[in-house]
């Protein structure tokens, strides 16, 4: 049934509050990709086999909390679990950052014979700090990673993602400084929660968290879709996966403000101005960088044109919205 790679669970970082948690993962075979990875043959076999996963499919999940807790969940078809629970006070168990550590394992007996190596496998969930003054939701492709999301046929972006290691891609300059001041926002002492929201595949998880990581941005959850979903038809009335996953963070976070953060190449500008329009009391600002593509740009420029609900800027670099930020009492000056 299964092939001699071992066993593992990824559990995604998400994010929660003080008697709610929501935590995602994936259960798959484990590849052992190489996430500094040289030579395009070998990046295009680390690339395939981001891809070309094996899911340990209906199989049942236990994660386990400092306090003992249990909680449980079934993974699905593409090995994905999710957990949207209630539980009391976990607030408590965090870091003075609002992390909280926690083990996913297997709960199955069939399962358990066939891992080789330990059947524990390490999380970690956002709990806001109670010192947050705003968050950020930000997008990632083209705002803080270069990645041609506007070129022909999108072949930048899979020449980026195909044959580029997380190890070699460089952020946007300025990016890492903005997000850090963000998120110690005006006080230089606050801890505001920063969510990297894609509407890249989970698949690519474990390549953003190391590029995230490696460039030092402050550490935040990251919250894909499921390739799966890329090719399903949808509807007029589907919001866009991303919008849903923003979606959620807000309701979650009903007293809290938000700076979205997000690039004119894509849907980001229409995304951000309908949750504006149905959230007006909740979104701080909206900064967008632009892209070098003439009616895109212009399109976009149209469409916040008379919208003055709240602050909207379009951004060549980093320098231009940290300027604002400072204006606007985000961050300190």
């Amino acid at each position: 049934m299964f092939k001699k790679d071992p066993l593992q669970i990824i559990a995604f970082q998400t994010y929660g509050t003080s008697n709610h948690l929501y935590l995602r993962g994936r259960a798959i075979q484990d590849e052992s990709i190489n996430l500094e990875q040289k030579g395009l043959f070998g990046l295009f076999i680390n690339s395939w086999k981001r891809f070309e996963t094996d899911e340990i499919k209906n199989t049942s999940i236990k994660v386990i909390l400092p306090n003992g807790k249990t909680l449980k969940a079934i993974t699905d078809n593409h090995g994905y679990f999710k957990i949207d629970e209630k539980v009391k006070d976990i607030n408590l168990l965090s870091n003075s950052e609002g992390w909280l550590n926690f083990e996913v394992s297997f709960d199955d007996v069939n399962i358990k014979r066939l891992i080789q190596n330990s059947n524990r496998f390490p999380g970690e969930v956002l709990i806001p700090s109670t010192h947050a003054n705003f968050g950020v939701i930000s997008d990632i492709d083209d705002t803080i990673i270069h990645t041609g999301v506007v070129s022909t046929l999108k072949w930048k972006v899979l020449f980026n993602s195909i044959f580029k290691n997380a190890a070699s891609r460089i952020p946007l300059d300025g990016a890492v400084d903005f997000y850090h001041k963000l998120n110690r926002g005006a006080s230089g002492n606050n801890a505001n929660p920063i969510f990297y929201v894609s509407h890249s595949p989970w698949n690519l998880y474990r390549y953003l968290e190391f590029f995230l990581k490696q460039n030092r941005f402050p550490k935040g959850p990251i919250l894909l879709r499921s390739f799966k979903d890329i090719f399903q038809k949808k509807s007029k009335s589907d919001k866009p996966q991303k919008q849903n996953e923003i979606l959620n963070i807000l309701k979650t976070y009903p007293k809290l403000k938000f700076i979205l953060i997000g690039d004119s190449g894509e849907s980001d500008a229409d995304i951000y101005m309908e949750l504006a329009k149905t959230f007006p009391n909740q979104i701080a600002a909206i900064y967008l960088r632009s892209v070098n593509h003439k009616k895109k740009m212009f399109r976009v420029t149209k469409l916040f044109e008379s919208f003055t609900a709240i602050p909207v800027l379009i951004v060549e670099n980093s320098l231009q919205a940290l300027s604002h930020a400072k204006k606007h009492g985000f961050v300190k000056s």
